[in-house]
């Protein structure tokens, strides 16, 4: 019905624009999704009505004509050359073009159109059909070549033939160089470079040819030599307009777009370093220097492959030997030295900050950050190729250079802020034992202006070197001023804290038994920042950072002493926790919740970052009272649960055995809450327990009782698919859990009842929406049949059979429910693994249950041969041949997905919300 409506109006004579545009669409997207609703006998008026209309809007609208050449594509795409007649579409539009000239514009989009539509897919057509379609757009290649080459006789069109001639490229295969080499589309196209016209279409056109040599289908670059010496004189021949003022920046985008393009296509010619070859990497400098960044940048990936090209030795595998590989590599990565350290000088400017920096909007401080990390990356890509001390040395003299600027340029500090940046940037290539540069350097730090960016960036720089600074040598005490400056970056701005902390965290890391004998003033600077006392900026957040600081220096410690400095260290989280707790359960139960977490969180690092077991477990224990009057009066709110679970989850995973009593009450506590207020994070922290103690003989009662009660009230949360989607992370956190015991405690959790009803739970649950959540089930499902079929499983396959096999038939109609429609398309992978482990683990009861389900799909939806395929795809999986098994059931989900009747009418067959239960008695 829409789609009658739309075609009148669009043939209506009185239609405004904005009903034209919007019926066009509404038509081309009719044609596209739901042509296969119609009779065969509606094909030829469809078709004639959508040529009326194409003649009609032949001069315009664009947009108009545009959406009517798709819809025609679009059926092009859904019938086979013979219901088509006239030999195809191709030859049909030759017929048309030949014998009504007057519609040419509007075939020539129609032209354009038709090979983008050869891999649309928004076209519901068959996957086989979609495949067919492409091989006979290839097939036709020549021809619709001839035809746009007779089109260039109208000059109006001239840029209208070009685009076309560029999409059809896309589908060209085995055209010979020397045919393309002298093809007047080719030669019209690399003429139209050098014009005031058609710069953009002519540009595209190339980009397409270089990108067509270098494809297999082409023979490859070897092959199409001929054309490859006819394309790349005519784009060098175009550098000088990069620099030409008085060109269109539009045409001097298009033109940049083409060598970069060329590099692309050819990297591996570049590499070899030849002269010619180096031309082209001069011209490649020429754009990258170029003042505008969306011009500069367009060289980016050239040069990262260029640089993967000179330093991996896959790349020289034809030279044998190794040392002629060395030989060879070592002669490349000298020639390219020189442009690649160009590559770094050209760098800085690019991430300089603004004198209006703090005017600019927020969009425009993230474009800003965006262009640093592609600088930066690029950097890194020349560091591979000069190494990093060479690549060092450039920014050190920079950095020197900027400095003296600074201190006499009226304090301008963009350049030594850019410089130290890029220093940052590359740390990671610069040898923990180079004493020439980076001493001075460090020793620069301190004298540096303390405006707020560039402290920022020295914060940042001294964190990235933290490895370097543990090793240097202990003549140079350079620790104490970088700890200074840390701390003077905490009191500047709140970036600069961040920063500050965030490097004070790597120094501590890196340098812990440096700091061993310096706690005291570790521990005033850590007092001072978490108390926000003297004019420290560290915002909750950076806190963390100096947490885990002086978490990590304290591990360096003896028992005797790490006891008494993670009492300290905790002490700033647990008094305003002890301070509320002390008030009674009336402030307890109405103070908001980030009072809590925020101190709770601390905690938490610390349990996480002191791996000291004994110690942590005698902290956890001191607190435990504490904990358990949190859990006891704030066990109905979410995020202080979350946070509180968050804690006790690192206690386990740090502390282990050592947890002694403590572990005991924990799950006594947590199993109680959870009955009355199901908190998901409960059954969070279960996952960590059973990961750490599940294999312990001496748990396995306390563990049994546990996941029975957790995982019988879950069963009654979660009973209906409705239920599983008011509760998605209920669900998720279960199935997890269910997973861990799979993996840590079998001999628990499989015999027990529980895992039959966990089973029949998943069948309810697999097809919630909640992406998360249906992961989780979905690996719980794959776990529990991989376990039943491999060796350690033996045991227990009994007991998995008694649970599977009465439930095979449904749960397999369920999983073909799921790959066809009733989950998002992006699960097919993760369902069709299921179906593959139970596949491999009941074969041909497999192949039985699935051919029960399938032949329920009506034939309009999917062919006897579709359903065919899919069985034999089953029965190769169940004999251990599973090659094809994930591109088969994604060809399956793709053509019972092609559109909403045929998705509509697989799940009405299928059903699989009202399954579940039905096969067990």
């Amino acid at each position: 019905m829409p789609g009658r409506v739309s075609d009148n109006l669009l043939h209506d004579a009185s239609s405004n624009l904005e009903t034209l545009i919007f019926c066009s669409q509404t038509l081309r997207s009719k044609v596209q999704r739901d042509f296969e609703e119609l009779p065969s006998e509606a094909f030829r008026p469809l078709r004639d009505s959508l040529y009326a209309l194409l003649r009609k809007f032949n001069k315009g609208p664009p947009k108009v004509r545009t959406q009517i050449g798709i819809g025609i594509a679009a059926l092009a795409v859904h019938v086979s050359i013979e219901d088509w007649g006239d030999g195809g579409i191709v030859n049909w539009i030759s017929n048309e073009m030949r014998t009504h000239s007057e519609f040419v514009p509007g075939l020539l989009e129609l032209l354009t159109v038709l090979p983008e539509e050869a891999f649309s897919y928004k076209i519901a057509a068959r996957p086989d059909r979609r495949r067919q379609f492409e091989k006979e757009l290839a097939s036709s290649a020549e021809n619709a070549f001839s035809l746009l080459s007779i089109c260039l006789i109208f000059n109006e069109l001239k840029e209208q033939v070009l685009e076309a001639f560029s999409s059809w490229l896309r589908l060209s295969r085995g055209i010979s160089a020397s045919t393309l080499a002298s093809h007047p589309l080719v030669l019209e196209a690399l003429a139209c470079l050098n014009s005031e016209q058609h710069v953009e279409a002519s540009v595209n056109v190339v980009s397409e040819l270089m990108h067509y040599t270098t494809t297999d289908d082409s023979g490859g670059v070897s092959a199409q030599l001929p054309l490859i010496h006819v394309l790349v004189p005519h784009v060098m021949g175009l550098k000088r307009l990069l620099r030409d003022s008085s060109k269109d920046i539009e045409d001097v985008k298009a033109i940049a777009r083409l060598f970069a393009d060329m590099g692309d296509s050819y990297v591996e010619l570049i590499a070899s370093g030849s002269k010619e070859s180096m031309l082209i990497v001069h011209a490649l400098l020429e754009v990258a220097s170029h003042p505008d960044y969306d011009i500069s940048s367009m060289t980016y990936n050239f040069w990262h492959h260029l640089q993967m090209n000179l330093t991996r030795r896959e790349s020289y595998l034809s030279f044998g030997s190794d040392a002629l590989v060395e030989e060879e590599m070592k002669r490349r990565l000298q020639i390219f030295r020189a442009p690649f350290e160009l590559l770094v000088s050209l760098a800085g400017s690019r991430v300089e900050y603004q004198e209006d920096y703090h005017d600019l909007s927020e969009e425009d401080h993230k474009d800003f950050k965006h262009v640093r990390y592609a600088v930066s990356d690029v950097l890194v890509a020349a560091t591979e190729v000069l190494g990093g001390e060479a690549t060092l040395k450039i920014l050190y003299m920079k950095l020197v250079e900027a400095v003296g600027h600074c201190s006499t340029n009226e304090g301008k500090w963009q350049p030594v802020e850019a410089t130290l940046y890029f220093i940052q940037a590359i740390s990671k290539s610069i040898s923990l034992h180079e004493v020439e540069m980076l001493p001075q350097i460090m020793a620069l730090l301190p004298k540096l202006p303390h405006q707020p960016q560039l402290l920022q960036t020295v914060c940042a720089t001294i964190g990235a070197y933290s490895k370097w600074i543990s090793s240097s040598p202990v003549e140079h005490p350079i620790l104490p001023p970088l700890v200074e400056i840390l701390t003077r970056g905490m009191s500047t701005s709140e970036e600069a804290a961040t920063a500050a902390t965030i490097a004070f965290k790597y120094i501590c890391e890196d340098c812990r038994k440096q700091f061993c004998g310096s706690l005291d003033s570790l521990f005033h600077i850590y007092h001072i920042a978490i108390s926000g006392e003297g004019g420290y900026k560290v915002s909750a957040d950076d806190s963390i950072h100096l947490v885990e600081a002086l978490s990590v220096v304290i591990t360096e410690l003896p028992p005797e002493h790490a006891g008494k400095a993670l009492k300290l260290l905790s002490l700033p989280a647990v008094t305003p926790l002890q301070e509320i707790v002390n008030q009674g359960g009336a402030t307890l139960h109405q103070i908001p919740a980030r009072q809590l977490t925020l101190h709770i969180d601390r905690l938490a690092c610390i349990f996480r970052n002191v791996h000291l077991p004994e110690v942590v477990a005698d902290e956890v224990q001191r607190l435990w009272p504490l904990c358990k009057t949190i859990f006891d009066h704030r066990a109905w709110d979410m995020r202080t649960m979350e946070s509180l679970c968050r804690a006790c989850k690192y206690a386990v995973r740090t502390s282990g055995k050592y947890m002694g009593t403590t572990i005991g009450a924990m799950l006594e506590e947590i199993q109680a809450l959870y009955q009355q207020h199901n908190q998901s994070c409960f059954l969070y922290l279960s996952s960590e327990v059973i990961k750490i103690f599940g294999s312990d003989a001496s748990c396995a009662s306390y563990l049994r009782n546990l996941i029975l009660i957790l995982f019988s009230h879950t069963a009654k949360l979660l009973q209906t698919i409705q239920e599983f989607t008011y509760r998605p992370d209920i669900a998720d956190d279960c199935y997890l859990l269910a997973s861990r015991c799979i993996r840590y405690c079998p001999d628990i959790f499989v015999p027990s009842s529980i895992f039959s009803a966990l089973i029949d739970c998943a069948m309810i649950g697999v097809t919630i929406q909640h992406r998360d959540a249906c992961r989780s089930i979905l690996t719980f499902l794959s776990d529990a049949f991989d376990l039943a079929n491999c060796a350690k499983g033996e045991r227990y396959r009994g007991i998995i059979d008694a649970v599977v096999l009465p439930r095979g038939a449904t749960l397999t109609r369920i999983l073909i429910a799921s790959l066809t429609g009733a989950l998002p398309s992006s699960r097919v992978e993760e369902v069709s693994y299921v179906l593959l482990a139970l596949t491999r683990s009941y074969g041909v009861r497999v192949l039985g249950w699935a051919k029960g389900s399938i032949s329920l799909i009506p034939s309009a939806a999917l062919t006897e041969e579709e359903c065919s395929n899919f069985l034999k795809t089953l029965a190769e999986a169940a004999s251990g041949s599973d090659s094809s098994f994930t591109n088969m059931l994604e060809e399956l989900s793709d053509v019972c997905r092609r559109n909403k009747l045929v998705q509509d009418i697989v799940q009405g067959a299928l059903r699989p919300f009202d399954l579940h239960f039905a096969a067990v008695s």
